[in-house]
């Protein structure tokens, strides 16, 4: 089958995406919280950065490749951590590390994942990162991340912008609850959808691994919260002191959206920031990540990540433009899973692949570095 042929973009792939998935698996990972404003916000600021295309500059062949926290990458993108990654496809996560460590782009497993670090020990690659959700528990934390470290994962992302739960309000009128209660009217919704009903017969329904390892038997819990919130605390800047102690590697920060706390952070020796609004799914009132970007760039010289609405080649290049050194995605990832299961992620590393390099021909431009000369800044 000519996949490109069609499923050319991403778009293609979250249409397929749900038409297999059951319902409230679908809103599980598409949605957002409130009105999903923030959601939309992401999409339409993209859509506002403009590039200016280059004529006569002969033919050009667009390198793609890119260095970050002192490693090469063959492309500035990888894959965002997403709790619960199993519920969307069997194995997803050690589907995603597997295609990473492939294409030998970064992965990043979820506190919340459905699988430990010790379970993908012998599927990651070298760039393999495990992104924290901060157990109040020192012991607790310790242990975590000496199992990270221990399953070769090298670098530590400290996720910040999770205080409390958020609603969610289409996950719940979906009838979902964390973990998944298989209710009749679950099961109504699984009886559509035999791929994803059979591929979740032969493993099990997912569970936090990690979690279960501390948490026992936890309840009192609200439908979109789970046994991680009752182990993890709103972290301060003493905390992150504590994770610069104790991890020796690399530390990113995520969930950056204020240039005063990017500084900030350059300070206390965090080795890189992380802009983010969880795409939608946390506060509905949030600037779109794009927007807060440029003043991020300004506030430090630290490497910038950025996620929360990409979806083409064409968005990441705007990323780079406004100073983004890498972009993460994590939604995209999965839409490509549940589209057509193993194959996807390959194929959408595809597609961004192709289409970063047509636009940068567009643009005249050989190599990234070049990118943010063809930004067209507003007046």
């Amino acid at each position: 089958m000519d996949l490109h042929a069609r499923y050319p973009a991403l778009s293609d792939l979250r249409h397929k995406a749900q038409k297999r998935l059951p319902k409230f698996v679908w809103e599980f990972l598409d949605s957002g919280t409130g009105e999903e404003r923030t959601k939309a916000r992401n999409r339409a600021q993209l859509d506002t950065v403009l590039l200016s295309p280059s004529i006569l500059h002969g033919e050009i062949t667009p390198n793609v490749a890119t260095t970050f926290l002192g490693l090469d990458y063959p492309l500035p993108i990888g894959i965002a951590p997403v709790g619960m990654s199993g519920l969307v496809w069997p194995n997803a996560e050690r589907l995603l590390a597997r295609t990473a460590a492939e294409f030998g782009v970064p992965f990043t497993l979820s506190t919340v994942a459905s699988q430990t670090p010790r379970d993908l020990a012998s599927d990651i690659g070298p760039n393999a990162w495990f992104q924290l959700y901060p157990p109040r528990d020192e012991e607790i934390r310790r242990d975590m991340i000496t199992q990270a470290k221990d399953a070769g994962f090298g670098t530590l992302v400290l996720t910040v912008d999770v205080p409390t739960a958020s609603r969610r309000e289409r996950q719940q009128r979906s009838g979902l609850t964390t973990p998944p209660k298989l209710t009749p009217r679950l099961l109504a919704q699984i009886a559509t959808r035999p791929t994803w009903a059979m591929g979740m017969a032969s493993v099990g329904m997912p569970r936090m691994r990690l979690i279960d390892q501390y948490a026992g038997q936890l309840t009192g819990l609200s439908s979109t919260a789970h046994a991680g919130y009752l182990l993890r605390t709103s972290p301060d800047w003493d905390y992150l002191k504590w994770l610069r102690d104790n991890w020796q590697g690399p530390l990113i920060v995520k969930g950056v959206m204020r240039p005063q706390d990017a500084t900030r952070l350059e300070q206390c020796g965090v080795d890189a920031v992380w802009i983010s609004n969880h795409a939608g799914r946390q506060f509905d009132g949030s600037p779109a990540t794009i927007e807060v970007l440029p003043g991020i760039r300004r506030a430090t010289l630290l490497p910038i990540i950025v996620d929360s609405g990409f979806e083409t080649g064409l968005d990441i290049l705007r990323a780079i433009a406004l100073g983004a050194n890498f972009v993460m995605m994590g939604r995209g990832f999965h839409y490509a899973l549940a589209a057509l299961g193993p194959d996807g992620p390959a194929h959408l590393i595809d597609i961004l692949t192709k289409d970063l390099i047509a636009n940068m021909g567009q643009l005249g431009a050989s190599q990234l570095s070049q990118i943010p000369d063809a930004l067209i800044r507003p007046h």
